[in-house]
């Protein structure tokens, strides 16, 4: 999506005659510096590995957002429970057997979304416990996260990126009418350390 709409441009320094093709390339840069298909509210899915013994999880995009018309971020969630290796189970030999016996290790089980408690800020998820009082070791969490409102510093920045790219001589443009502009070459400068500091709280972090 462009994050500017022309009637933002002269507000943020801009023409009034600038490209639409400019906007867009310009937001296509705010994207991939920030590790997202788009800052708006878009659905993700992440399956992440838990540490033994904790049933919290932070998730990669935030902030989480509900995408109307649901009420929550989670739109669906599962856990599995896998084979320790060296002794790493953190239960007792009788929880062990059981779960053993019930054939848990490796089937996918439903969370029920609503038992999910979350941080729509920093993406921390806790989970419930499972029927047998056990951990999950691997969780595949499907969720909405995003901005609901473009704020300010986004275009702020992606008029700072226009800018940056008309005044860069090496960069290489190419465009073939007002909806169509290519970028062949991408300037460090496009992103300069203004532009970084205001799109910080927006790059998304894969959490190990």
């Amino acid at each position: 999506m462009n994050y500017l709409s022309a009637t933002d441009y002269e507000n943020y320094g801009l023409p009034a005659t600038t490209l639409a093709a400019w906007i867009t390339a310009a937001s296509a840069v705010i994207d991939a510096h920030c590790r997202r298909t788009t800052l708006a509210v878009a659905q993700y899915e992440e399956r992440i590995r838990l540490q033994t013994g904790r049933n919290t999880l932070r998730l990669s995009y935030v902030p989480l957002a509900a995408l109307a018309p649901a009420t929550s971020p989670i739109v669906s969630a599962q856990g599995r429970f896998t084979l320790p290796r060296r002794g790493g189970f953190p239960y007792d030999d009788l929880s062990a057997d059981v779960s053993l016996l019930l054939g848990l290790p490796g089937t996918w089980n439903a969370i029920n979304a609503t038992t999910i408690d979350f941080d729509v800020s920093t993406g921390e998820l806790m989970l419930p416990l499972s029927p047998l009082g056990l951990w999950f070791s691997e969780v595949d969490v499907v969720y909405t996260a995003g901005l609901a409102t473009i704020p300010d510093t986004v275009k702020v920045a992606c008029a700072q990126i226009v800018r940056n790219a008309q005044s860069t001589p090496g960069l290489n443009v190419q465009s073939g009418n007002v909806d169509n502009m290519h970028l062949q070459y991408f300037s460090d400068s496009l992103i300069d350390d203004t532009t970084r500091s205001l799109l910080a709280a927006y790059v998304a972090e894969k959490v190990g």
